[in-house]
């Protein structure tokens, strides 16, 4: 199973085309999204290619293969524009024999959950990738599509057969990966 991890859109069309089209070669099963999708939120600029109704409906072009929390800039009102749930504030799967809890990152923290050895806990929010083995469970954060911050350059996150990676938007360049 292919999946395909993006956080924090912010309403930028530029980006999310930009990502999808790094993406389509290798034809994810599915997208986990891990909000804040459509609002670009007070502290931020408005983004390049801002219009939350494209973005809306580009992802309404997939919502059968969509999976999606919300997140801290998400609203009910977003909620009328996408053809898939986003207000659920975290998601549990079974992915390959793995539980994995997803959220966008501002209402639990990694120590705030348990979860059996093995577990992935992933976010977003913070618009800062990163992959590592933290005690007996692994941390993924797959930064940001639209702001990302730090040294960083924009960059979602792939899993595949029990592979995870991150990769820049930009040049599809691996930054980061982990065997699970």
């Amino acid at each position: 199973m292919k999946i395909a991890i993006i956080s924090d859109i912010h309403g930028s069309l530029t980006a999310l085309e930009r990502v999808l089209a790094r993406l389509e070669p290798w034809q994810p099963d599915h997208y986990l999204l891990l909000g804040d999708l459509l609002n670009h939120g007070p502290r931020n600029p408005v983004p390049e290619g801002y219009a939350p109704e494209a973005v809306a409906e580009r992802l309404n072009m997939l919502a059968p293969r969509i999976m999606a929390v919300r997140g801290n800039c998400d609203s009910e009102v977003d909620q009328m524009l996408l053809h898939f749930p986003i207000t659920a504030p975290y998601n549990q799967m079974l992915v390959d024999g793995r539980r994995w809890f997803v959220s966008h990152g501002h209402l639990y923290r990694p120590d705030e959950v348990p979860l059996p050895s093995g577990s992935l806990f992933i976010s977003g929010h913070t618009h800062l990738p990163v992959l590592a083995r933290e005690e007996e469970r692994v941390l993924m954060n797959p930064g940001s599509i639209c702001f990302p911050r730090g040294e960083w350059a924009a960059s979602y996150g792939c899993y595949e057969d029990g592979l995870m990676r991150i990769h820049g938007c930009n040049d599809g360049a691996e930054l980061m990966t982990l065997v699970l």
